[in-house]
């Protein structure tokens, strides 16, 4: 793979930051064909993305940093390096939504709707994101024997060399977009405001555990080391999900 796609004497061009930068925008194009279903302003969509980009982005080094600090602990400032890779979703999850609720409560509207505006550019974007991880060898997989494994040989990918390994990245990516094709599916069939925006929580967070016993980097530890740490965070927001969407559900078929 490529990590560094163009140089120019001292000028590199990521290819990681150049596809996290492409899945940003094809979120935001998609998001805001998606808010004329809802009714939902456009520049309302222009604003929310710009909170969007830097509370995730923030979220996502953090968590990344911090399950990795021995990597930065004698050189700091790499910390601030991101074009090189290194980001959690979960963290820009959280960081994302904070940003998002922040902002929402400023314009007072409504949280669960926009979420459901949300949730399938997202999903779209995270899916075209990911071919930056696969350029540049980060979040690799385990060793295997499959004819599907991919081997790199880039000094400068971040993945083991010569080694065939899961194409975890290529995982991610396919599952994202069948993610994407699924939540259009509920949005035309939704029973309730928030109901597409629980569903990516959940769908994302099965998929991502099923993945994640195919990763060969070390993400943290979660309950006794049988879980990432992407797993635990995962587990406990799929379960706060599922309880909303529980109440949600029977408030409905309690007002009828």
């Amino acid at each position: 793979m490529h990590p560094i796609l163009l140089q120019a004497g001292g000028l590199k061009l990521y290819t990681y930051g150049l596809f996290v930068a492409l899945g940003f925008i094809t979120a935001i194009w998609f998001t805001k064909r998606n808010a004329k279903f809802y009714g939902v302003p456009d520049q309302m969509v222009s604003d929310l993305f710009f909170t969007i980009l830097f509370s995730a982005l923030a979220g996502a080094r953090i968590l990344y940093v911090l399950i990795n600090f021995n990597d930065y602990r004698d050189n700091l400032l790499d910390i601030f390096k991101i074009w090189n890779g290194g980001l959690v979703f979960f963290g820009g999850f959280i960081g994302g939504a904070l940003g998002t609720i922040i902002f929402l409560h400023i314009k007072k509207m409504d949280i669960w709707k926009t979420a459901d505006v949300l949730a399938p550019g997202l999903a779209l974007g995270h899916s075209v994101g990911r071919f930056g991880c696969l350029f540049a060898g980060c979040c690799y997989g385990k060793s295997c024997t499959l004819p599907i494994a991919l081997t790199f040989t880039n000094p400068d990918s971040l993945a083991p060399l010569n080694t065939p390994l899961h194409p975890t990245q290529l995982y991610m990516i396919a599952s994202n977009f069948v993610l994407f094709l699924i939540l259009l599916a509920i949005q035309r069939r939704k029973r309730f405001n928030g109901m597409v925006f629980l569903s990516y929580i959940l769908l994302y967070s099965l998929f991502r555990s099923i993945i994640e016993f195919f990763r060969g980097d070390f993400r943290g530890n979660f309950f006794f080391d049988f879980l990432s740490l992407s797993q635990g965070i995962g587990l406990l927001i799929s379960c706060i999900a599922l309880i909303f969407m529980i109440i949600k559900l029977r408030s409905r078929h309690g007002s009828r």
